[in-house]
């Protein structure tokens, strides 16, 4: 590796450390030249499927977009950052297991609303609420039946849904 002070061809490698979650090292580097030191970060450069719009654009996968998904259906609920780490991490590893160069954003969505699902209730309404464009309360009462349906062994782990809602649609 070239220096950065210098441009001197050779440094070594003085110390070698892997991050907390094992996805990064950090090298500690001198210049064999002008002995500055200096840190450098290895990652894996892995090629994550483009994602095919509904209108048929295609874009570049980028994670700060599905961050960013999770935050606005968790927002102002008990899930920890290290919980949605974990969520996100799920989703890109779901999306690099597919193996497809290509995938329609919708199959991004289903693996998102399965994250949600397992951390928080709320959050998975919510975010079905606009990723399948629901119009009325119906389809909120549909989707919540659904849930509770398809998670008999999360019941008492939250406050119940349906109540919450319904109750809120009278008022």
């Amino acid at each position: 590796m070239h220096c950065p002070f210098c441009q001197h061809e050779d440094t070594r490698v003085i110390d070698s450390r892997v991050s907390e979650d094992g996805s990064t090292i950090r090298r500690r580097r001198e210049c064999e030249q002008c002995n500055e030191r200096f840190n450098t970060f290895e990652v894996a450069e892995l090629k994550l499927p483009a994602i095919v719009k509904s209108d048929g654009r295609r874009e570049a996968f980028d994670e700060r977009k599905l961050r960013t998904s999770f935050d606005r259906a968790l927002q102002k609920r008990p899930v920890s950052a290290e919980q949605i780490d974990g969520a996100v991490r799920n989703v890109v590893h779901a999306l690099r297991l597919t193996g497809e160069r290509e995938l329609p954003s919708l199959r991004v969505g289903e693996f998102v609303m399965a994250e949600l699902k397992q951390l928080d209730q709320v959050a998975y309404v919510r975010f079905a609420s606009v990723y399948r464009k629901f119009e009325d309360v119906q389809a909120f009462r549909e989707e919540i039946e659904r849930l509770e349906r398809d998670l008999p062994g999360l019941e008492g782990l939250q406050l119940p849904l349906l109540d919450a809602v319904v109750g809120k649609a009278k008022r």
